[in-house]
């Protein structure tokens, strides 16, 4: 490690050996006693970099030139890398991408909660590009880059990033954005669309733009000629998600399947649906192998969604008692369960966040609980999950930090062994680490 001199006074450019990598994906070396983070380094490289940002006891740096390569360096696919913050890791291998993220989530379980699993459970991979089902791209109309820019911000910077096409996005999106830009630049109300959500099922790919002003007759042939030369449902939201509203009256409902399990999941275009269509049916499978559900037992699952879970899991317990904080998700859960031909799914609206200290839906007897909670975690019901003791749960995570946290929780406070934990690559080339946890009652 070395500073770079001139006439004897420092300079802003700087040599660095990267150690390790940092949660959201940089390079960490030590320069002068001082950590320093750079951007699209491996462990194993040597850098010049060039501090963006300085701290008394850190340093933030771009990578100007690499001195050295680690073995696990790989060429970007995307041309746009670097510049779109969409995605962290694609300089770096498959095997390296996973490594990392393992690594991350032994550590915060280690630091955070002080646990350690009794086993590791091998990564869930799937298909690493064109795999982003679910979006929300950036637009904004700016004369002087050509035009409407479609797309995600840039890295570290509140601009959207001038894209040619992406390369996580489901291909049809993915491939289409300038398609997409100079149709909004044909609109007249080009600089009121902030944003278009992209929503994509088994059968159908809407996309739902977001519209400040009303579209005119002119505005609305256009996107419906539009969505039906590429094979899209188009969606307005002209306030508020309850505004959304198809541009057809002919829009087809949006699902998927788990083939595994004989289900067809209905969903709206902004219901929280798995990011990844191939890692969820994976992590459907892993959690039901994982709970091991017997013919005669009761399952609870916490925040459920729309059924993600529920159905299948209903297809092999006696019971299932679900819990979702947001009514519309727990009516369009009912309804999945009726059009799946499941009768004993028991579906219960409550905020999780602040549950009732004996709530109806926690009483035993309760044989497995699942949770799949949002990046906050699970913290405030895992009293409730301790009282109804149930000797099994599966944990699916967003977020290593709270996992870990709650893990601890039930290690520590309430009497339950850690025996698994592993990663579930949901966004490959990404920093984001999805993992899954299996915990059993002592005794």
């Amino acid at each position: 490690m070395s500073r770079r001199r001139r006439r004897g006074r420092p300079v802003e450019r700087n040599i660095a050996d990267i150690v390790d990598l940092a949660s959201n994906a940089r390079g960490v070396g030590h320069v002068d006693g001082k950590a320093v983070f750079v951007a699209d380094t491996l462990p194993g490289e040597r850098a010049l970099y060039r501090p963006t940002r300085q701290k008394r006891d850190y340093e933030e740096a771009a990578l100007e030139t690499l001195l050295s390569a680690s073995a696990d360096r790989v060429t970007p696919r995307c041309a746009h890398f670097g510049v779109c913050g969409g995605c962290a890791l694609q300089h770096a291998g498959e095997d390296a991408q996973l490594a990392f993220k393992q690594d991350q989530l032994m550590q915060a379980l280690a630091r955070i909660g002080k646990v350690e699993p009794d086993a590791t459970l091998a990564p869930l991979v799937a298909e690493r590009w064109h795999y982003r089902r679910r979006a929300r791209l950036g637009v904004k109309y700016v004369p002087k880059k050509g035009g409407t820019l479609v797309g995600f911000r840039e890295r570290g910077a509140p601009f959207i990033a001038l894209l040619q096409r992406c390369e996580v996005l489901v291909e049809p999106v993915g491939t289409r954005l300038v398609a997409l830009a100079h149709l909004i630049d044909g609109l007249s109300i080009r600089e009121r669309i902030p944003q278009i959500e992209v929503a994509a099922g088994d059968n159908a790919i809407a996309l739902v733009f977001r519209v400040l002003d009303e579209p005119t007759a002119a505005d609305r042939e256009r996107l419906a000629t539009f969505g039906a030369e590429h094979g899209f449902s188009i969606y307005l939201q002209p306030g508020n998600e309850d505004t959304i509203a198809p541009l057809s009256a002919d829009a087809p409902a949006l699902y998927y399947t788990l083939p595994a399990h004989d289900a067809r999941l209905y969903f709206q275009p902004n219901d929280f649906v798995q990011i990844h269509a191939g890692i969820n049916a994976r992590m459907v499978d892993q959690a039901l192998a994982r709970l091991d559900v017997q013919a005669d037992e009761t399952v609870l699952e916490l925040f459920a969604g729309l059924g993600n879970f529920s159905v299948p899991l209903a297809r092999r317990a006696a019971r299932v008692v679900t819990v979702e904080g947001e009514a519309g998700l727990v009516e369009r859960a009912r309804v999945n369960a009726g059009a799946n031909g499941v009768d004993n799914i028991e579906a219960h609206v409550a905020n999780l966040f602040e549950p009732e200290a004996s709530p109806s839906w926690a009483q035993p007897p309760i044989d497995k609980v699942l949770i799949d909670p949002p990046r906050s975690g699970a913290a405030e019901v895992l009293p409730q999950v301790a009282a109804s003791e149930a000797k099994r749960i599966v944990y699916c995570s967003c977020h290593p930090a709270t996992l870990a946290r709650d893990a601890g929780e039930l290690v520590h406070r309430y009497g339950y062994r850690l025996t698994h934990a592993g990663v579930m690559d949901m966004f490959p080339h990404t920093a984001h680490i999805e993992s899954m946890a299996v915990f059993e009652r002592n005794g």
